[in-house]
């Protein structure tokens, strides 16, 4: 998965289709080959983040899903933006997730795109933040996969934060006439310091628990046929990252290449 940058998208949403081919020619083709592609995320978090961007988002979008489609990629390459979930303003249960009103006039154009090219949805999903906004209401043993008890909602049961985040998101896509989009989680993982609930065992069981259920094709309670499509945040520490101090601690590494704990990839 290649990051489109938001300081990218007014260039690419104004371009030819020639100058898109260069772009991508130029920045990502160039570094990596084409068969090692699998999606381009554009604009991630751009909705919520910066208001700015939003206006580019669908554009660069349609210029680049040109452009692989004129060097014969658009099937092998797929195009997505990455969303946090406070896209929506009501998300718990899952049956009632909603997109909030003032982003919602960027979604629709995003999810017709992502519908008619056969697109995911690109989610980026972190439990942990939603545990510690409402730890009041939200047992950390649900967002760490060890809940003693499920809850029903609609007739399904859940009993993790990951399940009910994803399904949220395919609720609120219904919502506003989107059946069948698939869901992709482009980013979840958890921290290991530096904040409530964080360190190296915790990290551990909530990224081993997200890996075992990927590998094993574990479906979510909405849609347990389709298998959950995850990338893991992250392979190292970030010590320039902005924001909190818990956010440059989610590697499996540390700044020093020292592995932080043993996650297994495999269905073993």
């Amino acid at each position: 998965m290649i990051d489109i940058p938001n300081e990218s998208l007014p260039s690419i949403a104004s371009g030819t289709a020639n100058s898109t081919v260069d772009w991508l020619i130029s920045n990502v083709f160039s570094h990596i080959p084409p068969s090692q592609v699998r999606y381009l995320a554009v604009g991630p978090e751009a909705f919520v983040r910066d208001a700015f961007y939003t206006p580019y988002v669908v554009p660069a979008i349609t210029n680049l899903h040109g452009a692989l489609q004129s060097v014969g990629l658009a099937g092998r390459i797929k195009i997505s933006s990455p969303q946090p979930i406070s896209v929506m303003s009501g998300f718990y249960p899952p049956s009632s997730a909603h997109f909030d009103p003032l982003i919602k006039p960027a979604m629709i154009p995003l999810l017709q795109f992502l519908r008619d090219s056969g697109s995911p949805l690109m989610v980026n999903l972190y439990p942990y933040e939603v545990y510690v906004s409402h730890s009041n209401r939200i047992p950390l043993e649900y967002a760490l996969f060890k809940a003693d008890a499920e809850f029903g909602d609609s007739g399904l049961m859940y009993d993790n934060l990951l399940d009910a985040s994803i399904d949220a998101f395919v609720h609120a896509m219904e919502r506003e006439g989107f059946q069948g989009i698939r869901v992709v989680v482009a980013e979840t993982g958890w921290p290991t310091a530096c904040g409530e609930a964080a360190g190296v065992d915790n990290a551990l069981t909530y990224n081993d628990n997200v890996v075992r259920r990927a590998v094993n094709g574990v479906g979510t309670p909405k849609r347990p046929k389709e298998e959950m499509e995850v990338y893991m945040f992250d392979l190292f520490d970030e010590n320039e990252r902005g924001g909190d101090e818990y956010q440059k601690h989610f590697g499996i590494f540390s700044l020093a290449g020292v592995k932080l704990y043993d996650l297994r990839f495999s269905s073993n």
